[in-house]
């Protein structure tokens, strides 16, 4: 189970910094039009690209691995690209008041990143090297991970990141800078602990963010209270009187992954909600150590229906008490 869910999260992460750490740096000249074309941060975004994406490791003390990735100039100009390994893990924004990736806050699970050197032109191991790519090709670049005699037990997590060093911006404004990364995934020795906290477990119907439609939210947030990363997900069910399935959380949604020391949000919606009835929804949120899971029903009726079942009690509740009330005249008449 857990080199299942490690295989999943190599996946499932690396997909993620392959496509936002390339549009994550673009740097716009300063005191220059910002307004751009899709074609030109297509560009600027896709010119470099970093593979494999992502490497799982078990690290033991004082050992060296050595290793190698490859970094590819997809553009038609010489590419000058630097090297250098930051710690992976998330910080929270207050603002937002989520959690998102972050690549400066080093803790126990990071120490990897001060292990890790890169083979130079001139063959030295470094911790920032750079090289230069040829249009349409390609450079291996290795690097090597030298372990201490004392290691933390547990996972450790690096980014290996491939930033492009451009003097130079398009006539927009907007200079082409991007940082592919790959993640380095370290499992090191010692007592391995994989243990998990869901909190703030919510499952409420509510407007879709265009407004006028009705969708049903499930949520929660998921904690790593062990020290190696692990996967989590969650499943929304819904069901109506007669069990049959209206919608249930499709097997390629994807997963996240939470390493040690952070707290993510799990979520899926329900947008496709028929236009009345009434539905049982589940909502099971899963982790390494166990699940969670919460039901409510649901009756979902369009606003005109609302109001006519309104109206209709409304003449019922009317008519019965007219009804009592005459019973209760005839009765009064009779025992005089």
């Amino acid at each position: 189970m857990k080199s299942y869910f490690s295989k999943i999260s190599c996946v499932a992460v690396s997909i993620l910094l392959g496509s936002v750490f390339c549009l994550s740096n673009l740097a716009f000249a300063e005191g220059e039009d910002t307004t751009s074309t899709t074609e030109e941060l297509m560009k600027a975004a896709t010119s470099i690209s970093i593979s494999p994406v992502s490497k799982v490791l078990q690290l033991e003390p004082d050992k060296v691995y050595d290793d190698s990735f490859e970094v590819a100039n997809n553009g038609n100009e010489n590419m000058k690209f630097e090297v250098y390994a930051s710690p992976y893990s998330y910080t929270f924004s207050e603002e937002e008041n989520s959690y998102k990736l972050g690549f400066s806050r080093e803790n126990s699970y990071t120490q990897i990143t001060r292990w890790i050197t890169f083979k130079d032109v001139n063959g030295d191991y470094v911790t920032k090297p750079q090289f230069v790519a040829e249009p349409n090709g390609s450079v291996v670049v290795h690097y090597r991970i030298t372990t201490p005699s004392s290691i933390p037990a547990g996972g450790q997590y690096a980014v290996l990141f491939a930033h492009t060093l451009s003097e130079s911006t398009t006539a927009s404004g907007i200079k082409t800078e991007a940082s592919p990364g790959l993640v380095v995934y370290g499992r090191s020795e010692g007592e391995t602990i994989s243990t998990s906290e869901i909190s703030s477990l919510d499952l409420v119907k509510k407007e879709s963010d265009e407004g006028g439609k009705n969708i049903i939210v499930g949520s929660a947030k998921v904690k790593n209270t062990g020290n190696v990363d692990f996967m989590a997900y969650g499943v929304l069910r819904a069901t109506g009187l007669f069990g049959q399935t209206y919608y249930e959380t499709p097997s390629s949604q994807g997963r996240i992954s939470v390493i040690p020391e952070s707290e993510l949000v799990v979520t899926d919606k329900w947008e496709d909600l028929p236009y009345f009835g009434i539905f049982n929804v589940s909502w099971t949120v899963y982790t390494i150590d166990g699940e969670e899971v919460i039901s409510r029903l649901f009756v979902i009726m369009p606003l005109p229906i609302v109001l006519l079942t309104i109206l209709l009690l409304t003449i019922i509740t009317i008519w019965i008490i007219i009804a009592v009330r005459k019973r209760k005249e005839r009765r009064s008449r009779y025992s005089i």
